[in-house]
């Protein structure tokens, strides 16, 4: 911990809330560490709840009323195979005045009743994963899950609910976003968005699934061409993550982690972000609060003057921050590394990392 003498105020929080580490799922590319991790009990849900309540109240009094936004993904694991998850929503439904939610899943659960519930109690959207064929999507994520997504998708559609699709980029299927953004435009979601896999642990990085340069840059043209194929459509394909701004000329994308994000996970422990997995502290020990405003970590992502190692000369060093913090962190040990798949910093450079070009080979 260091102090901060001057507090942080942010100009809005997203909290990224994972109640539950487990899942009916057990996909390829995950960053769960377990599957079978006790769930915190509703009491414990309800507490973490009033630090979010507090956290908002707090700085929406700072910033004043109207300019704070607050908003709550919520996630697991899968939060549906939790019993008092419609519950909880009640409790957001019930505190929308002070914060707006949404919830990530991977839509096999979703029945009807589900659906029809989540109408009622009206969330900002419900994003499903969708990793591309369904022979692709079933290989990465288990037989049978693709259909099952898709059916979750078309009962929020017919409900009129927003859904988002999120599609997970590997080596092994990141030519195939095409196919899901199209598929997103036909069961009319109102977002196909991507991005890359964060080889958290090392048998991912064994897995040889990490995008080179190379491929990040092609990747991303992809997706600029399949939303320019449809902008007159008011296509759903969004380039909103780390260096998608290249193609299109638009404002570079900052990783927000520790800064206007922050996630929690189920036994409290307190994230940048989840798949820049350094933890801050736990929200039953400290008040979110305090963590925010002492951890480490949080004050040094939050540092604009600190450029990431290999961006110093770049145009978009300030602004753009060095990419994916997650990624650069998985495989550099240090978020303050530039991008591992940005083509600008390793054309800066006369080879690429060991760790990264063992990752190129192609097997």
């Amino acid at each position: 911990m260091s102090r901060n003498v001057d507090p942080h105020i942010p100009a809005n929080i997203l909290f990224q809330w994972h109640i539950t580490d487990r899942c009916n799922l057990r996909c390829n590319h995950c960053y769960q560490e377990s599957h079978s991790s006790a769930d915190p009990s509703w009491t414990d849900l309800l507490a973490i709840l009033d630090q979010f309540k507090s956290f908002i109240l707090h700085y929406r009094n700072m910033n004043g009323q109207e300019r704070f936004k607050a908003h709550i993904t919520v996630t697991g694991g899968e939060p549906f195979v939790r019993a008092d998850f419609a519950a909880l929503l009640e409790k957001f439904a019930e505190a929308r005045h002070l914060f707006s939610f949404a919830i990530l899943t991977n839509g096999t659960m979703l029945t009807e009743a589900d659906v029809k519930r989540l109408k009622s109690l009206k969330p900002g959207f419900v994003q499903v994963s969708i990793d591309g064929t369904k022979e692709t999507h079933d290989r990465i994520r288990g037989y049978g899950s693709y259909d099952q997504a898709v059916r979750g998708l078309t009962l929020l559609a017919r409900a009129k609910i927003r859904a988002h699709i999120s599609f997970t980029a590997t080596r092994r299927n990141y030519h195939e976003f095409s196919h899901v953004a199209r598929i997103g435009q036909r069961l009319g979601v109102t977002r196909v968005w991507s991005d890359r896999m964060v080889p958290c642990h090392p048998v991912l990085l064994r897995d040889d699934d990490l995008l080179s340069s190379e491929e990040t840059r092609e990747y991303i043209s992809s997706m600029h061409s399949e939303q320019q194929r449809t902008w007159l459509r008011r296509s759903p394909v969004k380039l909103l993550r780390a260096l998608q701004f290249m193609p299109t000329g638009s404002r570079p994308y900052r990783c927000t982690a520790g800064d206007t994000l922050v996630a929690v996970l189920p036994n409290g422990d307190v994230l940048p972000c989840r798949r820049l997995p350094i933890i801050a502290g736990n929200i039953f020990e400290n008040s979110l609060d305090s963590l925010y405003q002492t951890s480490e970590v949080f004050l040094r992502l939050r540092n604009r003057e600190t450029l990431s190692k290999g961006c110093e000369q770049c145009y978009y060093a300030r602004t753009c921050g060095g990419g994916a913090r997650c990624i650069a962190n998985a495989v550099y040990g240090s978020p303050f590394r530039a991008d591992p798949g940005c083509w600008i910093a390793a054309g800066a450079s006369n080879a690429e990392p060991r760790s990264i070009s063992t990752l190129n080979e192609r097997t």
